[in-house]
């Protein structure tokens, strides 16, 4: 059980006499210690609280809705139902504070911060306490914990949530290594992305992300991928892998970033239009049809999720010109499938069309 603190709390505004938790607080870091998806603890007369949640992780995408399944039970079972209280919080990761999401006893719950109006337990089952997250953020995945107090006992699990994405290199208008942590933050969120975790950048490199530049990652650490080693790159006696510079400081340091997009609901489309444009004529010929100027994140997810394959550059939002490639072939630039760059072309320049993103 977790370190109980005894300090009684008052009732939390807006919670209509909802106690915070269990009436104490409870301490989040001894159950975190605990790496199993199903924990029993003993009650009085040798009853044991089971608590049950998946071992395997649950993939999404951006403004989905997904269930996180928990469940608990007694050993043996009981004959008469027991007053228990739930807590759902997300584990604190790559420095980032941990969250609480939604309490409840009964009926009555709170949520919390960005979840509120976005969260409610299922409760369609006896002793069903699975958690519905609607409209997905990509700020939403990671590890979440289930809590199940009954008196002075709790058990809980943990459900981990990852969105469905593609790892995609971003590098500055002004040039390679011009971009401090909080910069690469910044460059993601208007590309609709973040920054890339280590486990999103070593899983695009195990699908074959091969790029010398080195970028920061969630943790503010700098790293790359390599597939095939080479002399700029490492060198060629290196061994493949996901090479490291370590941590590097937030403000200071500069390189590029990794950023991760999920899959779209929408669609991105290359505009057919009689003429080339300049990129001011591609945002307004994209509202001309209803639609606007994609981003690069919403390029590359087009390319990986719904196999957009275009031969034909076009803007996008950050005034670069790039095109996507599932299937390469002659004249089409190098072997290999990806999205090609153009780079940050003169915005007055018409020789290119436009990629749009539609919401469906």
């Amino acid at each position: 059980m977790g370190l109980l603190l005894l300090v009684p709390l008052l009732l939390l505004p807006g919670s209509y006499g909802l106690p915070f938790y269990n009436g104490f607080y409870y301490s989040n870091s001894a159950n975190d210690q605990n790496p199993g998806n199903s924990h029993g603890k003993d009650l009085l007369n040798g009853v044991k609280l089971v608590v049950e949640t998946p071992e395997e992780t649950l993939f999404t995408y951006q403004g989905a809705s997904v269930i996180l399944p928990c469940r608990y039970h007694y050993e043996p079972a009981l004959g008469s139902p027991r007053r228990v209280r739930i807590k759902w919080w997300k584990l604190s990761e790559n420095g980032a504070p941990e969250k609480d999401v939604l309490v409840a006893i009964g009926l009555r719950h709170r949520s919390f911060g960005d979840y509120q109006g976005r969260v409610h337990l299922r409760q369609e089952k006896e002793h069903d306490v699975s958690l519905e997250i609607q409209d997905l953020r990509l700020e939403d995945y990671g590890r979440y914990r289930c809590e199940v107090i009954d008196g002075l006992e709790d058990e809980s699990g943990l459900v981990e949530l990852e969105l469905r994405g593609v790892v995609f290199p971003y590098q500055s208008p002004n040039g390679r290594y011009q971009l401090n942590f909080h910069e690469g933050q910044q460059v993601c969120a208007e590309q609709g992305a973040v920054v890339a975790s280590f486990e999103q950048l070593f899983r695009a490199w195990e699908e074959g992300l091969d790029w010398c530049n080195a970028g920061w990652l969630q943790d503010a650490t700098v790293q790359y991928p390599i597939m095939l080693p080479r002399q700029p790159c490492g060198g060629p006696g290196l061994a493949p892998g996901v090479r490291s510079y370590g941590p590097r400081h937030r403000r200071l340091h500069r390189y590029d970033v990794f950023c991760f997009a999920t899959a779209l609901k929408g669609r991105v489309y290359y505009l057919e239009h009689p003429e080339k444009l300049t990129l001011t004529e591609a945002r307004e010929a994209c509202q001309e049809d209803d639609a606007t100027i994609a981003k690069v994140g919403q390029l590359f997810a087009a390319w990986k999720f719904h196999g957009l394959d275009r031969c034909d550059a076009g803007w996008l939002a950050d005034g670069s010109v790039r095109y996507p490639v599932v299937h390469p072939h002659p004249n089409c630039g190098p072997p290999e499938p990806g999205v090609r760059s153009f780079g940050f072309p003169d915005p007055q320049s018409r020789l290119y069309g436009v990629y749009c993103y539609r919401q469906h």
